[in-house]
């Protein structure tokens, strides 16, 4: 194959069900520790070492861009500190959201944030007893949680129908399919 590309070099990739062997397979010869997939977002996030940092990128970027290509994602390449700094920094967020938007305390929604909560739709569409397996929290505090959270959503959508009326937005952007309030007030 390569005499046949006039000596151009390639890299063979063994193909995967798992998009994850496929993103670390990739990126070779770097060594991967961990792979994250945001599917909805088409987003790989893939950690590695320091020390394979500049393997995984290539030269001018080549590596991580022909794995971007072959994997229809885009892919971040981050070290494992700088992984571990932003899921530290994203458990603040969500904690900080929940203990100001459903006046919480910080425990409380640090505890929601560890067992996968991560917004506050997350709370309101969840059930009591989804709740109360949670070590802690018990149907009294389940209930009120669920409730705060469907009142913030009210709330936060009365809001952002009014801001969408005080813009003046014309009826035929309003009804454009797949745009929704937030989405007409944040463009």
């Amino acid at each position: 194959v390569v005499n046949e590309l006039q000596g151009e070099k390639i890299d063979i990739v063994n193909w995967s069900e798992d998009l994850a062997m496929v993103a670390a397979s990739s990126l070779s010869p770097a060594e991967v520790l961990r792979v994250n997939i945001d599917v909805e977002q088409k987003k790989i996030d893939v950690i590695l070492t320091d020390e394979n940092l500049s393997k995984a990128i290539g030269r001018r970027g080549q590596n991580v861009r022909l794995a971007t290509k072959l994997l229809n994602h885009e892919i971040n390449i981050l070290t494992d500190q700088e992984d571990s700094e932003r899921r530290q920094m994203e458990f603040k967020e969500k904690t900080e959201n929940f203990v100001k938007n459903l006046d919480l305390d910080e425990t409380l929604g640090q505890l929601l944030v560890a067992e996968g909560f991560s917004s506050i739709d997350d709370i309101k569409d969840s059930n009591i007893e989804n709740l109360i397996k949670i070590e802690g929290i018990e149907e009294e505090t389940a209930k009120e949680l669920i409730d705060r959270a469907k009142e913030f959503y009210i709330k936060d959508q009365e809001e952002i129908s009014k801001k969408v009326k005080d813009l003046g937005l014309e009826n035929q952007l309003i009804e454009l399919p797949g745009l929704t309030p937030g989405m007409l007030v944040t463009l």
